[in-house]
């Protein structure tokens, strides 16, 4: 396996940003072609809406699953740094960290995480930032 740092860190998946979504576009084209097509056949324009109305749907679904991934995947990140921080130092997280901040800390190694932590919250600093600081990257191969 390739070793993660941070020019690869993101996950892509082909066969669902890729395949599922582009079905999902052309399906939703496709269907709002044969919508204004239907207009003139009123026998046809109840189905032709309805094939609208589910793409929409598949669309949402499509997001909505990945979001609500993410955001579970969050909780658990940001109880995690918080323990391992916890461990560290005896403390908790500094509360003015903000949860993004927190998911680029988690690529920090212990050496790292504490001195780095702080400065995010003294300072404000953001996300991507926080990853670029980084000097020696620990993987996170778990996530969704």
């Amino acid at each position: 396996m390739i070793t993660q740092n941070y020019s690869n860190h993101r996950r892509f998946v082909p066969m669902f940003h890729g395949v599922l979504f582009g079905l999902l576009v052309v399906t939703l084209i496709g269907s709002l072609v044969n919508l204004y097509k239907s207009f003139g056949d009123h026998q046809r324009l109840y189905s032709a809406s309805l094939i609208v109305v589910l793409d929409v749907c598949m669309l949402l679904l499509f997001a909505f699953c990945r979001i609500f991934a993410l955001k579970a995947q969050d909780r658990a990140i940001r109880a995690e740094e918080n323990l391992r921080h916890f461990v560290l130092t005896g403390k908790l997280l500094d509360a003015r960290l903000a949860i993004r901040q927190i998911i680029g800390l988690r690529f920090a190694p212990d050496e790292e995480f504490v001195q780095l932590a702080a400065r995010a919250a003294e300072e404000g600093v953001p996300e991507d930032a926080i990853k670029r600081a980084v000097k020696n990257w620990r993987g996170d191969l778990y996530r969704v």
